[in-house]
């Protein structure tokens, strides 16, 4: 298994990123930087969070069209598995690999804390460890993670089992009080049309060693249940 992390100037989770995925795979990725013009052969890339060019325009606009990015969508229109994680969510939509946009959030405030999400559609590329309809706990830190597209779009997205994760209460009602951002259809994680390209707020980067989970009582560094998702 051989995976790219993309660097942008401002990312701050690419660090973290290669490490989950050197823990998954027993291999370093490649970190590819946005100048450059080439990826490696690879069967993953990888987009992290930050603020890259730090979200001086609109948040992932300047980094959708750095060159390495075109190679990117190539990739991805040939197949290759894309993740993208907060930041890189925002590039996603941006580049056109994923639908829809990421507005400023409701409450017009940066937002870092834990949130509940439902795994609402099965994908075995990304979440074949999970079940569909399972909670897990996620932390979120953007100011811009508020999904958003017009209603033609959200009810594709969701009959044609689009939308990958959802906002929800510790046990698992969809709620205005558990989305953290006011994103529609309180909708955390997107994939897209042919199920390659996963695009997805929280960070799990962040959890995927017990240690790392402020929720969990002892500080075993142990693998978490999202190494589940980095190995799947």
């Amino acid at each position: 298994m051989r995976a790219a992390v993309i660097v942008f100037p401002g990312s701050n989770c690419d660090r973290d990123l290669k490490v989950a995925l050197t823990q998954s795979m027993g291999r370093e990725p490649a970190m590819v930087w946005h100048g450059d013009s080439d990826l490696p052969d690879t069967d993953l890339i990888a987009i992290p969070g930050g603020f890259s060019y730090g979200d001086y325009l609109r948040s992932g606009a300047m980094a959708a069209n750095s060159p390495i990015m075109r190679e990117v969508v190539k990739k991805a229109e040939g197949g290759t598995p894309v993740l993208a994680i907060c930041n890189g969510f925002q590039v996603a939509t941006e580049t056109g690999m994923l639908p829809g946009a990421l507005l400023r959030n409701a409450g017009q405030k940066f937002v870092c804390r834990d949130v509940d999400l439902l795994i609402t559609a099965q994908n075995e590329r990304f979440v074949g460890g999970f079940e569909q309809g399972e909670v897990v706990r996620f932390p979120v830190a953007h100011h811009d993670g508020n999904f958003y597209a017009d209603e033609d779009k959200l009810n594709e997205l969701e009959s044609e089992g689009q939308i990958a994760f959802k906002y929800v209460s510790e046990s698992g009602d969809l709620t205005d009080e558990a989305n953290p951002n006011g994103s529609l259809k309180n909708i955390a994680g997107i994939y897209n049309k042919a199920g390659n390209v996963l695009g997805l707020m929280p960070h799990p980067e962040r959890v995927f060693r017990t240690v790392q989970n402020s929720w969990v009582a002892d500080n075993s560094v142990e693998d978490s249940g999202w190494m589940r998702l980095f190995r799947n």
